[in-house]
């Protein structure tokens, strides 16, 4: 392990920021990134000298190799840690598109999905809940699986933990449907004051446990279950379907829609984690629709 090795993983140790995942692929991450500066010939003394050119060097390496936009994304991401570690933010530009990285958010298709029937049944009463979880407040697995009702219900809303959440993110999402009150008496009464994850088990093992039940039970997408509840929202703050589900895009939408459209996006954008517009296209379908088409 050479110098920037050693000092990048004291920084990633020394860090409490994320969950336990976030953490281990956060120091995965810059550990490969160490290793890809030394093979590009890059011999930093310490992690506090990282400057522009290596930046540069690293983007070229990646779109060399063929890596996908979303891939480099998250390698900057890592990037961007490090560098506001050691206050050196300012060595990398504002956004992404300054370095020639496309957009990763592009609609690729409806992936909305929802469980139910034997599907939902065949799994455990815990996994299910972890389940519907995800569908009535667009939670990821490991936040749903970490979901305590005593920490996290306030009344009107359930206030995510940092420490589930990916990029330790703090987050509300409201309760506006009897259904999801319902879920969440469903889980306080099975669950107590606990989490999802059984006692006697950590959450990787009860995760994995998971990953290998749904598979079984055919149930090959869960992120599609946030995809659900976002358009289900959609159409609960629009009054219409979203892009997505066959909706109408914004040239076909009056001066007023196209305001609850903006709207829409953004609170449906906060609530999932992301607070940026143009993620919610990967979820609702484009605002615009394609060049070229109807």
């Amino acid at each position: 392990m050479d110098a920037l090795a050693f000092d990048l993983k004291s920084i990633t140790l020394a860090a409490g920021e994320g969950s336990y995942l976030t953490r281990a692929q956060r120091h995965r991450g810059l550990q490969l990134i160490a290793r890809e500066l030394r093979g590009l010939g890059f011999k930093l003394p310490a992690a506090s000298s990282l400057k522009p050119k290596h930046i540069e060097a690293l983007v070229a390496h990646w779109k060399t190799a063929g890596l996908s936009a979303g891939t480099i994304k998250n390698r900057m991401g890592w990037v961007r840690f490090w560098a506001g570690k050691v206050r050196k933010a300012g060595v990398l530009p504002r956004d992404n598109d300054s370095l020639g990285i496309p957009d990763r958010h592009s609609f690729k298709g409806n992936r909305a999905r929802i469980t139910v029937g034997q599907q939902l049944t065949a799994l455990p009463d815990r996994m299910q809940l972890a389940i519907r979880l995800q569908m009535a407040f667009g939670l990821r697995l490991e936040e749903s699986l970490k979901f305590r009702v005593s920490q996290a219900d306030t009344g009107d809303a359930i206030a995510l933990q940092a420490s589930w959440c990916k990029g330790g993110r703090y987050r509300e999402v409201p309760i506006t449907h009897p259904r999801q009150r319902a879920l969440l008496e469903e889980a306080r009464a099975l669950c107590g004051d606990g989490s999802l994850v059984p006692e006697g088990k950590t959450f990787i093992e009860f995760r994995k446990e998971m990953e290998h039940a749904t598979w079984r039970a055919g149930i090959r997408n869960m992120h599609g279950h946030r995809h659900w509840y976002a358009q289900w929202r959609y159409q609960t703050l629009t009054g219409r379907p979203a892009p997505a589900a066959g909706g109408p895009t914004y040239e076909r939408l009056s001066r007023a829609e196209r305001a609850a459209d903006y709207r829409a996006r953004m609170t449906i954008s906060r609530e999932l984690g992301h607070n940026r517009l143009q993620i919610t296209d990967t979820y609702l379908g484009s605002r615009f629709a394609p060049k070229g088409g109807a």
